[in-house]
């Protein structure tokens, strides 16, 4: 029988410091209870005994001691640059880092090159006195592959497993730095999202995740996949650490942790439930009937602490959402309307933002200069890297999606045009701002579920490019834990914290993880099933 791995925290200088927040972490190494390079190698040593099974951390940073060691000999000398000197954290694998590690979205086609500089948030949390322990496994290319993949695997990384069920799949594509701060292998961590791939992962690990409003974090130094929804976000194991590593990701420098509240915030505080295609799916679907009614009863919580819960409507929902629901960012397409979907403005972003980052790579030893590059890479390693449908059990379709894209040509016609501008109008004016009006005023927030509704509430903020945190609750029958999410309008990211704090002292902590079935292989798909060419949940 194979040998289970040992899930135990190791202490550091005999401190336990399994789950401690940022702020806990701090005072420990201020009053000298162990320095930050023994931080880091508990760290380090909890990513050797776990890494075998779950796969969250695609490669160690070797200069990750040497940094710790500094912000030590800074501390002596009384110089403390804030609240994150000497705090580990993991990136995912497409924020770029210019030290010995490589930058290659999961891919082996970008072993081997080297970015000109670090992405501009990896700078400002060194520049904060964090220390960069590794990049974190990710769903090859950001999950822009295939529309039918084995979420949280990549070339380079293998299958990442999420330490709560390894048997059920981890997220979307940034659930590597997801299930690594899940799985105590960094105190927090940083992921990208075009559409869900902080959200979702952050929900199903029970951490906190924040995707911040599109254009507030630079993305410069990240691998591309559309500049009218990219973003960075935060994970953290509460509120407040996914909180203070975004004030530094700022610029200028976010004062979000400082609206960290207790639950007393709750009181006259008012909340919009959306119901039609967001609520109303949740309550009625038997397989998350758990869900459902966990999040009901923490709802019925927070109004015994004094929030104001008011039934609402996005009122583009129906025209939005399919009726059978489901996350489809191509949906429009398929029923004839491509000048309406979230896809249709992607694929062409992607073929031209992925060109300006390639162009940027100070060495590129395979000369993958553009996606036709990339595709013909994928056709000659297929083996590997399953450029052709059926050679990877990753990814059965091969690439479909990079052909999508590569058939648009980064064309910029009326019909990417039209689609944009129709997504952030249902999105935005006639969705999340519409919903959010209420008797002349504007609510505190959009509470949503985020799995219960097929991921309906996520995409419609993410196509909005608008802020959303998921605070999590508890974890269903299946071993899969879940969220309370609210979403704001634009720049609305100071009021998801206060209220997101607030909600999470009335649930009273995450649940840690149970790693259930800690010896799985099994392929974990999302996407639409090619034999079937309908829309799979997960």
């Amino acid at each position: 029988m194979e040998t289970a791995p040992d899930t135990r925290m190791p202490p550091c200088k005999e401190v336990n410091i399994e789950d401690a927040s940022i702020n806990r972490l701090q005072q420990w190494l201020q009053d000298g209870k162990f320095t930050a390079v023994d931080l880091a190698e508990c760290y380090l040593e909890r990513t050797r005994r776990l890494n075998g099974v779950l796969k969250a951390v695609l490669e160690l940073n070797p200069d990750a001691l040497d940094i710790a060691r500094e912000r030590d000999g800074e501390r002596k000398r009384g110089f403390v640059r804030g609240p994150l000197h000497g705090i580990p954290f993991l990136v995912k694998d497409n924020i770029a880092t210019k030290d010995k590690m490589q930058t290659t979205a999961g891919s082996t086609m970008l072993i081997g090159s080297e970015v000109p500089e670090d992405a501009q948030v990896v700078k400002l949390l060194r520049e904060a006195g964090a220390v960069l322990l590794g990049h974190a496994n990710m769903s090859e290319w950001a999950s822009m592959r295939a529309t039918y993949y084995a979420v949280g695997y990549s070339s380079r990384g293998g299958q990442n497993r999420s330490p709560y069920n390894l048997a059920e799949h981890p997220g979307d594509s940034s659930s590597g730095p997801a299930t690594a701060v899940a799985a105590n292998m960094c105190a927090f961590s940083l992921g990208t999202e075009t559409d869900s791939s902080v959200i979702l992962p952050a929900d199903r690990n029970a951490v906190v995740g924040i995707k911040p409003t599109v254009g507030m974090i630079s993305c410069e130094g990240v691998i591309p996949e559309s500049h009218n929804f990219d973003t960075v976000g935060t994970f953290g194991r509460t509120v407040a650490d996914a909180a203070v590593a975004l004030d530094v990701i700022c610029q200028p420098r976010g004062h979000f942790s400082s609206q960290i509240s207790g639950k007393d915030a709750l009181k006259g505080a008012q909340f919009g439930i959306p119901w039609k295609r967001i609520w109303e799916r949740a309550s009625s679907e038997k397989s998350v009937r758990i869900q459902y009614q966990a999040l009901q009863t923490l709802v019925s919580r927070l109004q015994e602490f004094g929030a104001d819960i008011i039934k609402v409507e996005i009122p583009s929902a129906e025209a939005m959402v399919p009726q059978d629901g489901g996350w489809d960012w191509d949906y429009p397409s398929k029923i004839g309307h491509p000048e309406q979907s979230e896809f249709t403005v992607v694929k062409v972003d992607f073929y031209n933002d992925l060109k300006r980052y390639l162009a940027s790579l100070i060495v590129n030893p395979y000369g993958i200069r553009s996606l036709e590059d990339i595709i013909q890479y994928n056709i000659q390693h297929t083996e590997r890297e399953g450029g052709l449908p059926g050679t990877h059990p990753a990814w059965p379709t091969g690439q479909d999606s990079f052909d999508k894209s590569l058939t648009a040509m980064g064309i910029e016609d009326e019909t990417y045009k039209s689609a944009l501008e129709f997504i952030r109008r249902k999105t935005r004016d006639e969705g999340i701002d519409a919903a959010l009006s209420y008797d002349g005023k504007l609510l505190d927030g959009l509470l949503v579920p985020v799995q219960a509704d097929d991921g309906v509430a996520m995409q419609i903020a993410a196509q909005a490019g608008y802020p959303m945190i998921t605070i999590p609750v508890d974890v269903g029958d299946g071993g899969v834990p879940f969220g309370l999410a609210i979403i704001q309008t634009a720049f609305g990211e100071d009021k998801l914290i206060k209220y997101g704090a607030a909600i999470e002292e009335v649930v009273g902590g995450r649940p840690r993880p149970g790693f259930r079935n800690i010896h799985a292989d099994n392929w974990m798909y999302i996407g639409v099933r090619p034999e079937e060419k309908k829309e799979f949940q997960a």
